[in-house]
């Protein structure tokens, strides 16, 4: 189908944040295959991983333990990634090109009007506990993200079993901004959102939820979709289960980008003005 063009200025961006803004997937899999080699076990393939990314931790839990088959619990699992995680999440890092996109967005404006700010909200799977040990040492990067626009993984508003691939989260980021604008600003409608996903659950999510999406997925992520970045971008890899398709976008409509990372962000294709430094030059 022919893309379409005519949509109206981003007015609100929505973040998630594991493998998104942080290199926190990376760590993740440490963990993960240090206590796999501890057991004998081959590290985790990305064919799994891929399938685990962005989902609730019980779900991602099944999917895991029904591949790895350690002889030990559930629960020992638990445990011993818990103490390799409390280790390895405050070394956190922002990706590539993350610090100056938050930067630039914390002053950026509606291009259809110039008073209008650009809204940001977080809305990621991840619980209060871990999003704690990522965060606490970057402070000032996620300061762009008010308390009250921050939407984690056992935010109680979310029922239970609607995590990602649903598009629950992202509904309930944009409720956050819509129930905080300013005074005489309209609320920001799902078309207006332009949700920033790593994960194919968390492009689906952003799909169903109405809303435009970036996809910026690892480099091993997106090997494993190879040839089928279409079907991401559409959300239509079949990752949700059986769901109604016209929740779900068409392939090639125009709804979803992929991009290598969040380096020299196009602003100017989504209706976003950015801060201009003195001279007329935007910030670089």
């Amino acid at each position: 189908m022919a893309p379409r063009t005519d949509f109206p200025p981003i007015r609100a961006c929505l973040f998630d944040m594991d493998g998104l803004l942080l290199d926190s997937e990376d760590k993740y899999s440490l963990c993960t295959n240090a206590i796999l080699h501890k057991y004998n076990k081959g590290p985790l393939p990305w064919s799994i991983k891929a399938q685990m990314q962005g989902r609730p931790g019980s779900f991602a839990g099944d999917i895991f333990h029904s591949w790895a088959q350690l002889p030990i619990s559930k629960e020992q699992y638990f445990i011993e990634q818990t103490e390799l995680q409390k280790l390895h999440f405050p070394t956190t890092k922002p990706l590539a090109g993350v610090e100056k996109l938050l930067e630039d967005l914390g002053t950026a404006k509606v291009s259809s009007n110039g008073e209008w700010k650009v809204h940001i909200a977080l809305a990621t799977s991840s619980h209060a506990s871990n999003f704690k040990l990522k965060t606490d040492h970057l402070q000032e990067l996620f300061s762009v993200f008010s308390t009250d626009r921050r939407v984690l993984g056992d935010d109680e508003r979310i029922a239970k079993g609607r995590g990602k691939p649903l598009p629950d989260i992202y509904h309930l980021a944009l409720k956050t901004i819509n129930t905080s604008l300013p005074e005489g600003e309209p609320e920001v409608k799902p078309e207006e959102c332009l949700v920033f996903e790593d994960s194919v659950p968390g492009v689906e999510a952003g799909r169903r939820a109405g809303m435009r999406v970036i996809w910026c997925p690892h480099p091993e992520l997106a090997n494993e979709y190879l040839g089928r970045e279409a079907e991401v971008l559409a959300g239509r890899t079949g990752e949700g289960g059986n769901v109604d398709l016209h929740d779900l976008g068409e392939i090639g409509d125009g709804w979803a980008e992929y991009l290598k990372n969040l380096e020299a962000f196009p602003y100017e294709r989504y209706g976003i003005v950015v801060e201009k430094e003195k001279g007329g030059e935007e910030k670089i």
